[in-house]
């Protein structure tokens, strides 16, 4: 048996049944109905925009907006408090708690309380650093779960499973599900997009690789400013007349090779590649064209500000390009300079913090007032979080055991806190919420069950939770 997408599903079995013989008018007239009905389904396909799957469930989110915070930040320092910890600062970690393996070894080193404020904000009361006061002012929105866990110690292994459900690379990201699964909304953008502050996070493009998908469901990169892409427009003087031309004879020439060959996804992508690059000659440029903003919402973005201005330009194009139907896009934080904060805690977090918390409260504002959040899913949070124990005295070691992260938008039940973790902020104990919990939710609250969207590999049904993965009913709204 040939490998490839698999969407039914096996949880119910039809029997056969026998189709009642009809006559030879009748059969006629059924045939000639259905033209009519395979000529409506290609119009509205393309009214629609190309590829579109339907769900499995009622989707309460059209699009998924993921701020990731490269490096891990510190749970124990934003949103998850500790006043235990602040008792115990200073001492040994306690007998009663299992001892962690880490990766510098700080499982004997003391406890170091948080040196930031907690204060209860909104109507729910979630406790948030003061180094948030733009987001604290949106707590109402947020789904903040507490008790994630994951399995990598690395930054390498962990920022692979955050994105694609394993510790080891290869697999296809989260986003190249999503996209693999529901399709694509437009014609003229890609369905994945990533957004860098910096340099490539940890493993670097195999995180928003397709893996063994079809290779046309991978992120593709933009860049923040100039071309989005970089040789996408054709040489001065070349007319766009010359470039159809020039693609319509490639593609004839792919395609008599590709039917020699079979089935080869790496060249069908290519082959969709260049027809997509054609389109995005138009679209592209506009869709990352912030001159077009009013004063009042680059301002809004913190993009006139040295400190906010990267990740602010970044969360400004998030909104443009879901608001033209881009399915998935993916923004790095970080990126380069990173969360990863072993030493100078303080200095390393002040820095982060300050360089997104306007923007992602901008984006919350923005996304809320063009009525696209509601249809919006935002995603925040890094590869793992930090150890209550200190390392070299002010910094925090990886701490995959328990972390935070927190969900808004579409079809999140806001101001409200799932799952906890133990009185230091070491393991996840009440509600763990695992990387394939996560990823089930979010394929959830775009219309998918995980369990049905497969891809057969080697004779094995292969899925984004791997054999894994719940949907956290707590999240929803």
């Amino acid at each position: 048996m040939s490998d490839g997408p698999l969407f039914t599903d096996r949880s119910s079995s039809h029997p056969p049944h026998r189709v009642p013989v009809f006559s030879r008018r009748e059969f006629l007239l059924r045939a000639g109905s259905g033209f009519g009905a395979m000529a409506l389904a290609d119009l509205l396909a393309r009214d629609v925009g190309a590829d579109v799957r339907l769900p499995h469930v009622r989707p309460r989110a059209r699009a998924v907006i993921w701020l990731f915070m490269d490096g891990g930040p510190s749970h124990l320092d934003t949103f998850d408090p500790k006043p235990t910890l602040a008792k115990l600062d200073g001492q040994k970690l306690p007998a009663s708690f299992k001892v962690p393996i880490t990766p510098m070894g700080v499982s004997n080193n003391k406890l170091m309380a948080s040196r930031r404020t907690f204060r209860k904000c909104g109507e729910s009361g979630i406790e948030i650093s003061d180094w948030f006061p733009c987001l604290s002012q949106h707590a109402d929105k947020l789904c903040v779960i507490r008790s994630c866990w994951a399995n990598g110690l690395n930054h390498v292994g962990s920022v692979s499973q955050m994105n694609t459900g394993a510790v080891l690379p290869g697999r296809p990201s989260l986003g190249a599900w999503v996209s693999y699964g529901l399709g694509t909304e437009n014609e003229n953008l890609p369905a994945f997009v990533v957004l860098l502050d910096g340099a490539d996070p940890p493993g670097g493009t195999k995180n928003w690789g397709a893996g063994f998908l079809p290779a046309s469901y991978q992120g593709t990169r933009l860049r923040p400013s100039g071309s989005p892409i970089l040789y996408l427009n054709p040489p001065a003087g070349v007319s766009r007349r010359r470039v159809r031309s020039q693609l319509d004879f490639l593609r004839a020439v792919n395609e008599e090779h590709l039917a020699r060959r079979g089935d080869d996804t790496l060249l069908e992508a290519r082959i969709r590649s260049y027809e997509l690059a054609y389109r995005m000659q138009a679209a592209a440029p506009e869709a990352v064209d912030l001159s077009r903003e009013t004063r009042e919402t680059l301002e809004l973005y913190g993009v006139d500000n040295p400190a906010t201005a990267a990740f602010g330009r970044n969360c400004l194009l998030a909104r443009r390009l879901v608001e033209r139907g881009v399915r998935f896009v993916q923004l790095y934080c970080g990126s380069g300079s990173r969360w990863d904060a072993h030493s100078n805690l303080e200095a390393n977090h002040s820095a982060r913090c300050r360089s997104c918390d306007r923007p992602i409260a901008a984006l919350l504002t923005d996304l809320e007032r063009r009525g696209l959040l509601e249809e919006t899913l935002i995603i925040w949070g890094g590869e793992f979080g930090r150890t209550p124990m200190s390392e070299k005295g002010n910094g925090r070691d990886h701490n995959p055991y328990g972390f935070t992260v927190w969900l808004a938008g579409g079809g999140v039940r806001g101001g409200h806190v799932v799952g906890a973790t133990d009185e230091i902020g070491l393991y996840a104990v009440e509600n763990p919420v695992h990387v394939h919990d996560l990823h089930a939710t979010i394929m959830y609250l775009l219309g998918l069950d995980h369990r049905k969207v497969t891809f057969l590999l080697n004779g094995r049904d292969e899925r984004a939770t791997v054999d894994g993965g719940r949907v956290v009913r707590e999240v929803l709204a």
